[in-house]
């Protein structure tokens, strides 16, 4: 149980404690977890392809979305990094604004040049922030209270929130679980679950960390960057 209060504490946009000069969760303000990933040049890619560190795209004004999704369809997501390719199965039914937001920013490319900037070995990894370092959002908040019974089980994927902000809150980080069960309560919008290439988001969460990393809490050595998110129904 102690060692769940502590992974739930680092659940601060799934990053406050990862990097040691974050402030406030989605903050406009800078950490120094990227600048340290990539001074880790001589870091094994592993199952990765080497790719340069992407720039912060720096603070986002987005307005909310008002991007609907058919809940009679199927509605999967495909994520393309440099270390392969997974898909999530968006849960419209169950969650239906956060999968439109999660949609909505995919179809604008907001996802596009991203990274993972936090891996915490065995339990998630995360990304979807445009400053790269924890602090970002889209610029903007929406709140739909998850399932009162979800467990976050190895392959689903939620959005992160700021301690201070009321369940279900989200912008554009979002994580994945790589632990059997996180252990975690419902307190994280839900977005779906990975329903292809669970293998790809497992060896993410398994990349060394950079040397500036919280034990098996922070930055990877190496860039893992979002090339591409889209979105298909069926």
């Amino acid at each position: 149980m102690l060692a769940t209060r502590i992974r739930l504490a680092l659940l601060c946009a799934l990053g406050a404690l990862a990097l040691a000069a974050l402030s406030g969760c989605g903050s406009s303000g800078k950490g120094g977890g990227t600048t340290a990933a990539q001074t880790s040049a001589n870091a094994s890619s592993g199952p990765c392809q080497t790719v340069a560190q992407p720039a912060p795209k720096g603070p986002q004004h987005l307005r909310a979305p008002t991007l609907t999704l058919d809940p009679s369809k199927t509605w999967t997501a495909t994520v393309a990094t440099n270390c392969g390719s997974f898909t999530i199965e968006l849960d419209v039914a169950r969650a239906p604004k956060t999968a439109a937001s999660f949609a909505s920013l995919a179809q604008q490319r907001f996802y596009d040049d991203l990274t993972f900037h936090r891996i915490a070995t065995g339990f998630v990894i995360q990304g979807g922030d445009p400053q790269g370092d924890g602090t970002g959002g889209p610029g903007y908040t929406i709140v739909e209270k998850p399932p009162a019974h979800l467990h976050y089980t190895h392959g689903v994927v939620a959005m992160a929130k700021a301690a201070t902000e009321p369940d279900g809150a989200s912008g554009s980080q979002f994580f994945i679980v790589t632990a059997p069960d996180a252990g975690l309560p419902p307190q994280y919008a839900l977005v779906g679950k990975v329903v292809q290439g669970l293998n790809v988001v497992d060896a993410i969460g398994s990349l060394p960390l950079a040397q500036s990393s919280n034990g098996s809490d922070g930055p990877p050595a190496q860039p893992v960057v979002i090339q591409s998110v889209v979105v298909r129904s069926s």
